[in-house]
């Protein structure tokens, strides 16, 4: 991975290439961004940076032996700890080390939801076991195999119990020699406060509407009317924004989909409300949540439209239709609460809730708040 693969994030780029000009490499670095802002790729860049052999100050070439084996993640100086599901204690990251390395290969902005999908867990607790910790020791007491940096990178380290973390905290106050941790979080605030004290933090802002429009040009080869309406969507994340370019399930898009929840919203019927819901439930918690994300921009550019600011109204084509026909359904009664529960869903979604449960009682609310007078 290079630095110019990276979207954005260039102040944080460029403290990175400092760091390895000036030969000033802290042994342990925090990456914390939200998800689809960069961070994993950002971290196998600099691993990459690191190891490679004719690197200027600047970047790595791409080309040495070390590039290349790092590029496939096969340096055997780069190590790497990632969240599994929740299952017998002798599993740990080593197990699917395979399936990692195409996950990432394939999808670089991938989040953890995209992981769990590969390997077939999503509907399980992500977690970094404590036998992780104890194999990070045994592997950073190895020999470089280049004679320079060992590399370790922890993604998510969130996800590790208290007894994880706690021993996490005792390498990184005692590291080996020329021995670099990149920790890589979503969430860092969840981290133990005494780790946070012992790492530098590199901070990994939302993407720009116009970075993330000019990767999906340059790199899905649209239309840059359609990257426009793509990146006002993602919300910061490249991740989703590349979603949003995928078709759900026999073709469906989320305007589709949203336009059939309203239609019940509006006249409820329980066997077609049920009917919706097992299919909302099936999409997967990365299309769910692009879906709330969908629903969310609907409300906000319907007020907008409302409020006669046509010119904010940032949906076009058969989305912009649609609104035009649905913006009347919303109005200053029922905004706010509609926003609160397409956000709380979110919310709940993210943290692995039955969907079926929440999906219809978001139906049943949206009935009651757009029927309210």
């Amino acid at each position: 991975m290079l630095y110019s693969e990276i979207i954005g994030q260039e102040e944080a780029k460029e403290r990175l290439q400092h760091m390895v000009a000036e030969s000033r490499v802290p042994h342990a670095l925090l990456f914390a961004g939200r998800p689809g802002s960069g961070t994993l790729p950002a971290a196998f860049a600099f691993a990459q940076h690191l190891f490679c052999t004719e690197r200027t100050a600047t970047a790595a070439c791409g080309n040495c032996p070390a590039c290349l084996k790092t590029k496939k993640l096969e340096n055997p100086d780069l190590h790497l700890v990632f969240p599994i599901a929740k299952a017998d204690k002798d599993t740990r990251s080593d197990t699917f080390i395979f399936e990692f390395r195409k996950a990432f290969l394939a999808a670089p902005y991938m989040t953890l939801d995209y992981w769990f999908q590969q390997i077939s867990a999503e509907n399980k607790q992500p977690l970094i076991p404590v036998a992780e910790a104890d194999d990070i020791l045994k592997k950073l007491s190895y020999t470089s195999f280049q004679g320079s940096y060992k590399v370790m990178v922890i993604w998510q380290p969130e996800k590790m119990n208290l007894e994880a973390a706690n021993k996490l905290l005792k390498i990184l106050e005692e590291p080996p020699d020329q021995t670099i941790f990149i920790l890589v979080s979503d969430a860092p605030e969840q981290l133990l406060v005494t780790i946070r004290s012992r790492v530098q933090q590199i901070p990994f802002a939302p993407n720009t509407e116009q970075e993330i429009a000019q990767a999906l040009i340059t790199n899905a080869n649209i239309s840059p009317e359609l990257a426009a309406q793509k990146a006002f969507l993602a919300d910061g994340s490249y991740w989703n924004a590349l979603l949003s370019l995928e078709a759900t399930e026999d073709g469906e898009t989320f305007l589709q989909i949203f336009q059939e929840f309203m239609r019940l919203a509006l006249r409820f019927d329980c066997g077609k409300a049920l009917s919706w819901v097992d299919h909302a439930a099936s999409l997967g918690r990365e299309k769910q949540k692009q879906f709330l994300q969908y629903g969310l921009e609907i409300f906000r550019d319907a007020l907008m439209f409302n409020f006669g600011e046509r010119g904010l109204v940032r949906l076009s084509g058969p989305d912009k239709a649609f609104l035009e026909k649905f913006a009347p359904f919303i109005n200053q009664h029922n905004y706010e609460a509609l926003v609160e529960e397409f956000n709380s869903n979110y919310y709940n979604i993210e943290r692995n809730a039955n969907p079926k449960i929440l999906f219809l009682d978001l139906l049943l609310k949206a009935n009651e708040l757009i029927n309210r007078k």
